[in-house]
């Protein structure tokens, strides 16, 4: 049973997150049906896992606010911001359940979970106090289920067959019956044919069906609902019989033969068989010449298509997607990583021995294991949409805490990141939003002095740049005040009063810990650590963070980040007897660098590639190598915050598959490397975090300099 509750917990938080999505754009669109259809079903559907895995408290609060629910489907009651306000809380709440089941506590009945569900049964009882039903003739009020059959009642034939192995599901039949029965006037039959003889039953396997004849105001859609979640483990069948015409004799003459067969007294090959000695409806209408047999074909020919492409869809619809741990499919990159690992020996040892048949199978070995990488790696992949649905919430509260008005409009849904750096990614998009509705968004009136729509927006964008992923985090307030950053950085001594800053370099202080221009400390900001968290955060990912302002205009912060954590293309490099990995999608283009180009800088770090100026580090330098450098060096240019930085190593040896690995415990505070790999033959190799060399050996540039004053 505990796999079965683990399952209802995973679904659990997926259907929350959904509910949360849908209902903010219930709020903006009272009146969508395909919305409030949506909200119904994640609610029934959390009732329903909920009590059949004993989450009883989880069930009793979603069952209020799925009668309510049900009433705004119906038409009969209307969605507001208060009704939303109050199914976000129900929703917080049934989270914490969940949480609390998860830590292995019982789920608590919490005054915040009774009050929620009290409110709710007040406002179903308060709105059905507002049309009670008139009392009869003889002082009796009529009851629901007579209103309902005096009403728009319909009939519905309902065949129920589930699956032999629904109980291995944790699933119990009878729980459903119930909640069908709950919807009306109901008979239920059961089917025990198909039971087996005592020496030949299996104790853990379901035999019976069951025939359920309802009466009901709900439509058809809320029978299915009931069944929503075990549609894949049973044969269900839902007809509504209900006659308009009022000729119920004809209508007994037309479902004679379905009758008949299904309570077995007929046959259905016998019943086809009377049944086809009568005309077709196309033969009928050709002999009769309203149509032509031309049209009938054609019109036959539609319908086939039509059962086909259905019966496909379905089949498709059903294998689409499985649940795979998150454990599972870490084990299966870390397996394919060793495998890029071993073909990268494989490759080495062929070129070495130079037999034509093992290069020829190494190179075959080396195009499966790249698809394989590829594959594997697609896997992880996710949209970054499921991460930027959670902040509709966050803007929402925030910017009613607050009294803004602001709207969160999002871009590149779509895009995939790795699944790693999506769930790293999230603490980092808190603190900048927050900081975005706080700081930098002005309130409606101050913003419509300054002739702005009172409504401020946020902006939330990714696309794909390459093997990184640009996000953009955009406002249209304030901006950033350049002079009061500049005088807190004085205050706090991070610059002199005389520094020179570029524009760039000056937004980048409020990325130092503890940096804040804000006036008073509140609940959203204040303390100078959300930034700090975000530098943090981006830097784990191996990703840069560059700050756009213009004042009175808006900010924007741009972070860019690699596609995945995991396997990287890289371009080994060597120095000495040391070897290193740049990645390549940083990479534009390696030249050469001899002493005749060295002599015509001057001896200065710089060197003329196609026709543009280039800065170089040398890498020998940074790393301090004591030997003597080559007549022939190669330069490896790249683009960093917009400029191009090249890095001088002994020899370009060429691409290779990286598969990364974390430093140890004593390596963590080396900010220029990133991680190491291990290389064919053995040998550990380094990952060069490129911006980071750039930025330490613009701070060493600095320190000389100021040095030099004195």
């Amino acid at each position: 049973m505990d796999k079965f509750r683990e399952a209802f917990r995973e679904e659990a938080h997926e259907l929350l997150a959904e509910l949360e999505t849908s209902l903010l754009e219930l709020e903006k669109e009272p009146g969508d049906e395909d919305l409030i259809g949506r909200v119904f079903r994640a609610m029934h559907t959390l009732k329903g896992s909920s009590g059949m895995f004993g989450f009883d408290d989880i069930k009793k609060l979603t069952h209020d606010i799925e009668n309510v629910y049900d009433m705004v489907r119906s038409g009969k009651m209307a969605v507001n911001s208060a009704l939303i306000d109050m199914t976000l809380r129900a929703c917080d709440e049934v989270k914490k359940m969940v949480e609390a089941e998860e830590d292995g506590e019982a789920v608590p009945e919490s005054e915040a979970a009774l009050a929620i569900s009290g409110a709710f049964r007040s406002l179903l009882e308060d709105f059905r106090g507002e049309a009670k039903p008139e009392a009869a003739h003889d002082g009796r009020v009529p009851r629901a289920d007579e209103e309902k059959k005096e009403g728009n009642a319909h009939t519905y034939r309902i065949s129920f067959r589930p699956a032999a192995d629904i109980f291995l599901s944790g699933t119990n039949p009878l729980l459903l019956l119930n909640e069908v029965r709950d919807l009306g006037l109901c008979d239920i039959v059961a089917r025990t044919e198909q039971i087996p003889s005592l020496n030949e039953i299996d104790p853990e396997a379901c035999y019976t069906g069951w025939e359920v004849m309802l009466t009901s105001e709900h439509d058809i859609n809320a029978i299915r609902d009931i069944f929503i979640f075990v549609e894949d483990q049973c044969t269900l069948d839902i007809e509504d019989i209900t006659d308009d015409s009022g000729d119920e004799e004809a209508r007994e003459d037309r479902k004679l033969g379905e009758i008949l067969v299904k309570r077995g007294d007929i046959s259905e090959p016998d019943l086809r068989k009377i049944l086809d000695s009568h005309k077709k409806i196309g033969e009928i209408l050709v002999e009769s010449g309203v149509v032509g047999a031309e049209k009938v074909e054609i019109a036959l020919a539609e319908q086939k298509h039509v059962r086909e492409v259905k019966q496909r869809k379905q089949v498709v619809e059903a294998a689409a997607s499985i649940r795979v741990p998150a454990e599972k499919l870490d084990r299966l990159v870390n397996m394919v990583g060793e495998l890029v690992t071993v073909q990268s020996r494989l490759s080495q040892i062929s070129t070495q021995r130079n037999d034509p048949l093992l290069i020829q199978v190494a190179e075959e070995v080396e195009r499966l294991m790249a698809d394989l990488r590829d594959n594997t790696m697609s896997i992880r992949m996710l949209a970054i949409g499921s991460t930027f649905s959670r902040f509709e919430r966050l803007v929402r509260d925030l910017s009613a805490e607050l009294g803004k008005d602001i709207v969160l409009k999002t871009e590149g849904a779509e895009t995939e990141l790795d699944k790693t750096v999506i769930e790293k990614l999230n603490d980092p998009l808190v603190h900048l939003i927050r900081n975005c509705i706080d700081h930098g968004i002005e309130a409606p009136a101050v913003r419509e002095a300054a002739g702005k729509p009172r409504q401020g927006t946020v902006l939330l964008a990714a696309e794909h740049a390459g093997a990184h992923v640009v996000i953009t985090i955009r406002d249209d307030g304030a901006g950033l005040d350049g002079e009061a950053i500049r005088a807190k950085a004085i205050e706090r001594g991070i610059i002199a009063p005389d520094a020179e800053l570029s524009e760039r370099e000056l937004y980048a202080l409020i990325l130092q810990p503890g940096f804040s221009t804000a006036r008073k400390v509140t609940s959203v900001s204040g303390r100078g650590v959300g930034m700090d968290v975000v530098k943090k955060g981006i830097d784990a990912l191996q990703g840069t963070i560059e700050i756009i302002s213009k004042k009175g205009k808006g900010s924007s912060i741009i972070l860019k980040l690699p596609l995945t954590l995991a396997i990287i293309d890289g371009l080994l490099v060597r120095i000495e007897e040391s070897y290193f990995i740049m990645p390549l999608s940083a990479i534009e283009e390696c030249v050469e660098l001899t002493n005749a180009d060295i002599a015509r800088a001057h001896g200065k770090c710089i060197a003329e590639i196609r026709g543009e100026i280039v800065p170089y580090l040398r890498l020998r330098d940074a790393f301090a190598f004591a030997g003597q450098r080559p007549a022939i060096e190669q330069i490896v240019t790249t683009r960093i915050n917009g400029g191009r930085v090249g890095f001088v190593v002994d020899q370009v040896i060429g691409g290779h598959q990286t598969v990364i690995k974390s430093m140890g415990q004593m390596c963590k505070d080396i900010k220029t490397v990133s991680g190491a790999t291990i290389l064919g033959d053995g040998t550990v190799a380094l990952i060069l975090d490129l911006p980071k060399i750039v930025e330490q050996a613009e701070r060493e540039e600095a320190v000389g300099r100021n040095n030099s004053r004195y």
